[in-house]
């Protein structure tokens, strides 16, 4: 009870204080981009400091965050490992949901540090929408944070990699930095309760540009799975074998999917 009363503390002060941070900025903001990713980024570490303070939660960031120009791919569990991405690298920006540019405040400065609006199911339009700015020279670089599932995915659940994500990685001709976390461990998809512990935002070896469309959806999903089911299972969450064969391995989908058994795991090469 006491833990579910920290956490209600911690919710309202989350929210109460994003127009704080708004105004005081907002200056900063209406003359220059640096001054809307400023205002975001200190959001983001305000709330990383309120965390060990008010519920026992200690965010941690783990590997290398990217500094050049790249994509950023994500697993997504809840709202902090936006707040904790967002936080760790200079420049980054999303692609948003059309109905958050009239968020009060979130919409502002989502638009200012350069978000790309697009409405659920338009997501090829975002992409041409996206390259149209950058060949016009709109956008000055940055790190394009997206999340391969398309949504927050609980802790043990199952959702495809979607080959959006192949599409923007093939255009773009940069490199992609997939990240591993465990925060929706502590930090539910929904509901009040906060628990304390570690929260970890993992950011893993990049993948250079230039790889096929099978070679880099596997990769890409091998590498964010296997490292968030490592750090969960760091958090005590009891992780189970993957409920789906990787992405483009028709043989042992086909088994799958025949058996309805689990796929045999590939023989791990030797050191």
């Amino acid at each position: 009870m006491i833990q579910w009363l920290r956490s209600l503390a911690l919710n309202v002060a989350v929210y109460a204080w994003l127009p704080v941070i708004g105004l005081a900025y907002l200056p900063w903001m209406l003359v220059s981009r640096r001054g809307a990713r400023a205002g975001c980024r200190r959001y983001c570490l305000d709330v990383q400091r309120m965390l060990p303070v008010m519920v026992g939660l200690h965010p941690e960031i783990r590997g290398t965050p990217p500094t050049g120009e790249g994509m950023v791919a994500a697993k997504h569990q809840s709202f902090l490992d936006v707040l904790m991405i967002y936080g760790a690298v200079p420049r980054g920006f999303f692609i948003m949901k059309s109905i958050l540019r009239y968020a009060p405040v979130v919409g502002q400065y989502g638009m200012r540090i350069g978000c790309i609006p697009v409405q659920r199911g338009r997501r090829a339009e975002a992409i041409r929408h996206m390259l149209a700015q950058l060949a016009a020279g709109e956008r000055r670089g940055g790190q394009l944070i997206i999340y391969p599932q398309g949504t927050r995915v609980a802790p043990g659940a199952d959702k495809p990699y979607k080959v959006g994500t192949f599409a923007i990685y093939e255009m773009l001709g940069q490199p992609c930095y997939p990240v591993a976390t465990n925060v929706g461990v502590f930090w539910p998809k929904r509901g009040v309760l906060r628990r304390p512990g570690r929260a970890v935002v993992e950011f893993l070896e990049p993948i250079p540009p230039g790889l096929g469309r099978q070679a880099f959806m596997e990769t890409l999903e091998r590498r964010i799975e296997t490292a968030s089911n490592r750090l969960m299972a760091e958090a005590g969450f009891p992780v189970g074998p993957p409920p789906h064969p990787p992405v483009g391995d028709p043989l042992r989908r086909a088994v799958h999917e025949t058996t309805g058994l689990p796929p045999l795991e590939p023989a791990r090469e030797r050191d």
